[in-house]
């Protein structure tokens, strides 16, 4: 299900780096001179920051550069200690350090505080600067703030206390004889107090941002935004539903790695992390272990849809009681969180897309293992898909595996529905646009064309592509676009929102308050507070949804109006006529490369219309919902959008007729029809109706050259009866004409033949031509078989006589070449 990518290895990258270095200067001769090497931070811009022991009784920091692949000594200490932290500054001119501090046999009568932490110049090493000497952990965390300039003399250091508080350090610095960078007025450190009272704590270095966890009466997260002009302020406070006491000790997250941790703290209560995106969306994950019950819960609190989802999960096998190896991972993956526990499952959770469970992936057993982590690792999971194996010191990206969701579609009868249907958004919205991953999912397609039980693989192709087109633009454009068909239908199947061995349950969570700047900050905050306050009004107004089988009714009207001569009816055609001139014109401007099936030439005056009225209503949903996106906007968005619904219909039906190797003279009348050409009309013939059932508007076929015209005649004649005579009554053609016609006269023969009467009577009526013989002959036959035997063709658009007598005449002048097709 994950594939995991290498990114970092202490051994390689590190160890044998420092070695040849050693080596080279004759100061070690084997690598056992390089002991006890530990990853101690990792930085916003990557830099590992790590620490070793060699004999000689030091212990010094390094840094490893992931751009350069370079490692750097940054300070050497003179004696061996025990560093639980460490941070360094964007210009690399300050370190910042705490230190465990044990007391030895012989300084039991001198007190030792358990935690010394050190501010020392590097640029180059000068001085130190002790910040504090405590009795409790204390983690370090410069502030690593967005700015263009190269030299910036001052740097802010958060110090977070086991004991529950955040201070801020403000550290002014001057440059000394050109190159020295120095503390300026080290005695006199500025510093404020950033938060306080609080059992939990996490850093993200990629925003800057400080989350908490208080609990007096009730758990409250807060989170502290820190700006690019240094200064800090709260924006955020959100309510949660946490069990009583949910940390007994302080919890750090990502703020570095402390491998002196006592015994008595390694045991977790609870797993907790924030995750966030910058579209606009923050997820509160947490879980317990499992308990006697063998059971394990863990909830995903929506912020930005307004909602908590709680799953409960039977585990196989007999779990030690709250035994803390049965902790679940939260690892992030563009808008889903994998949740991830060795062994035993492997739930890859969908946060945008969050009302069903067949839009999350639920694995669990040998589907739940990561292959390159052993039994016995430490896993930790780090900010941007990452995960840090702390035994053997590796780092790994992390993302979904292409390869496993193929074989997810690929296996019918071994998996349920919901799996595949889950693949296959995981495919086409997070994977997606790759053309080779496209093309597998087509082919697929093409091998199991016919629908599922419970949804239609084209339709899902057709709605997830699209969707993956604009996704991105705004949060809130889930609510209102369809993404899925299976919200089409009137129940959802059971199959599609029931996973054996997991049960979830939803909850609305308190409304989180947006404090001071939230509310005029752009980007991240603004989006989210927007998204809150959204579904609100998603929750009170009734189908927020856009259905595009909504638009029947208005399409069954604009067919009528399309033969109406009314004036106020040709001003609506033409704004629906300038709705598509828009479509085609941006379908025209794309390089469509050497046209394998020849679409887009004919003038398909239905298929033009509908291609109008979906711009239309599409347009007028999201003015009507979401207005915040501006007129301009929204109607470019429309409009790409439709067009690349005939674009990617076009590119399926060319890879249809690639994949089988069907060239421009196939579907001919003079030889029989091959596998391969049945094969290609059964797609398109599913695509049809995938697309009819949606109300989805088609590229225009065929023009009615000679070729072409042979081509669809041939088409015609090897269909079954029943539907070539439904395909004739829409097809406005003389060749469907003569069809029909052909038909209506065989078939009120025939049933002439089974009576008894006269053949022949004489008429006067006005309509007659005397002057063309054989004609007036057979539509005087046909009008008194009329009356007494029953039409045929009554019931589609009244086919009589006349229109026999029209259509011959018609065809009659188009082969003497007076009358164009």
């Amino acid at each position: 299900m994950l594939q995991l990518s290498a990114t970092f290895d202490l051994q390689q990258d590190v160890v044998s780096s420092i070695f040849k270095k050693e080596a080279t200067v004759g100061r070690i001769k084997e690598y056992s001179g390089i002991v006890d090497t530990r990853i101690l931070n990792i930085e916003r811009d990557g830099g590992v920051l790590y620490s070793w022991k060699g004999t000689t009784g030091t212990t010094r920091i390094g840094k490893y550069d992931p751009n350069t692949r370079q490692n750097k000594l940054l300070y050497t200490f003179d004696k061996q200690v025990c560093v639980s932290s460490c941070s360094l500054n964007k210009e690399e001119t300050l370190l910042a350090v705490s230190l465990a501090q044990r007391t030895r046999t012989e300084e039991r009568l001198r007190p030792v505080s358990k935690c010394l932490t050190l501010l020392i110049e590097i640029h180059p090493i000068n001085n130190t600067k002790v910040l504090k000497a405590v009795d409790c952990r204390v983690r370090v965390q410069f502030i690593h703030p967005d700015t263009e300039r190269d030299s910036v003399l001052e740097s802010h250091l958060l110090l977070v206390a086991e004991d529950g508080y955040v201070e801020q350090l403000h550290v002014m610095l001057v440059r000394q004889e050109g190159y020295r960078v120095v503390m300026l007025n080290p005695e006199c450190l500025a510093k404020d107090r950033v938060a306080e009272e609080f059992s939990w704590v996490q850093w993200d270095s990629q925003t800057q941002r400080l989350f908490y966890l208080t609990h007096r009466e009730k758990a409250v997260l807060k989170c502290v935004q820190f700006c690019h002009d240094h200064n800090c302020e709260t924006l955020f406070e959100l309510e949660l539903e946490l069990p009583s006491n949910p940390f007994t000790c302080m919890r750090f997250v990502n703020l570095g790695f402390d491998h002196h941790q006592e015994t008595q703290h390694e045991r977790e209560e609870m797993r907790m992390v924030v995750i966030t995106n910058k579209t606009g969306s923050m997820c509160v994950c947490y879980s317990q272990p499992a308990c006697a019950d063998q059971e394990i819960k863990y909830t995903i609190v929506l912020v930005h849809r307004g909602c908590s989802k709680t799953f409960s999960v039977a585990l196989d096998g007999t779990p030690s009681p709250c035994s803390t190896d049965l902790l679940p991972l939260f690892i992030p993956i563009g808008y889903y969180v994998v949740v991830y526990l060795s062994g035993h499952l492997l739930h890859c959770i969908n946060t945008r897309q969050q009302e069903l469970l067949c839009h999350s992936l639920f694995l669990s057993g040998v589907d739940a293992e990561l292959g390159v982590l052993g039994s016995d690792s430490v896993v930790l999971s780090l900010p941007e898909s990452s995960l840090l194996d702390l035994n053997t010191g590796r780092m790994f990206t992390v993302d979904l595996n292409p390869s496993f969701l193929m074989d997810l579609l690929h296996c019918s009868h071994s998996r349920p529905d919901a799996q595949r249907l889950a693949a296959l958004h995981c495919l086409l919205l997070y994977m997606g646009p790759n053309a080779a991953l496209q093309l597998k999912i087509i082919d697929w397609i093409c091998d199991n064309v016919m629908p599922f039980d419970t949804f239609d693989q084209i339709q899902e192709f057709i709605l997830a592509s699209l969707y993956r087109l604009i996704y991105k633009k705004c949060l809130s454009l889930d609510e209102v676009l369809p993404y899925s068909s299976v919200f089409e239908k009137k129940k959802v199947p059971e199959g599609l929102d029931q996973v054996p061995g997991v049960t979830c349950t939803t909850e609305l969570h308190a409304e989180p308050v947006f404090k001071g700047k939230a509310r005029s900050l752009q980007g991240f905050w603004e989006e989210l507070q927007w998204s809150t306050e959204k579904m609100k009004y998603f929750e009170a107004v009734p189908n927020p949804r856009y259905r595009t089988s909504q638009n029947l009714p208005d399409w069954t009207k604009l067919l009528t109006t399309l033969k109406s001569e009314n004036k106020k009816a040709s001003n609506y055609l033409r704004h629906i006529e300038e709705n598509t001139k828009q479509v085609l014109s941006m379908v025209d401007s794309w390089n469509l490369d050497q046209k394998v099936v020849p679409l887009f030439q004919e003038e398909d005056s239905q298929q033009r219309a509908l291609i109008g009225l979906m711009v239309d209503k599409l347009r007028e949903h999201l003015n009507r919902h979401l207005p915040r996106l501006g007129k301009k906007k929204i109607d470019v968005l429309v409009v790409n959008y439709v067009a690349k619904l005939l674009e990617l219909i076009r590119r399926m039906l060319e890879s249809v007729w690639l994949k089988y190797k069907l060239g421009p003279l196939v579907l001919c009348l003079k030889q029989q029809g091959s596998s391969a050409e049945w094969a290609v009309f059964h797609v398109m013939c599913r695509i049809l109706e995938a697309t009819k059932t949606l109300c989805l508007p088609l590229p225009p076929d065929l023009d009615n050259s000679d070729a072409n015209e042979e081509l669809k005649f041939s088409v015609l004649k090897r269909l079954p009866e029943r539907m070539e005579q439904r395909i004739c009554h829409l097809w406005d053609h003389p060749i469907s004409s003569a069809c029909i016609s052909r038909d209506y006269v065989r078939g009120l023969l025939e049933k002439h033949a089974k009576t008894k009467g006269s053949m022949f009577m004489e008429r006067d009526e006005p309509g007659f031509r005397p002057e063309f013989l054989p004609l007036t002959f057979l539509t005087k036959i046909l009008l008194d078989v009329e009356d007494r035997a029953l039409n045929p063709f009554e019931e589609q658009e009244n086919v009589d006589a006349r229109f026999v007598e029209e259509t011959a005449l018609k065809q009659t002048l188009i082969l003497l070449g007076f009358q164009d097709k």
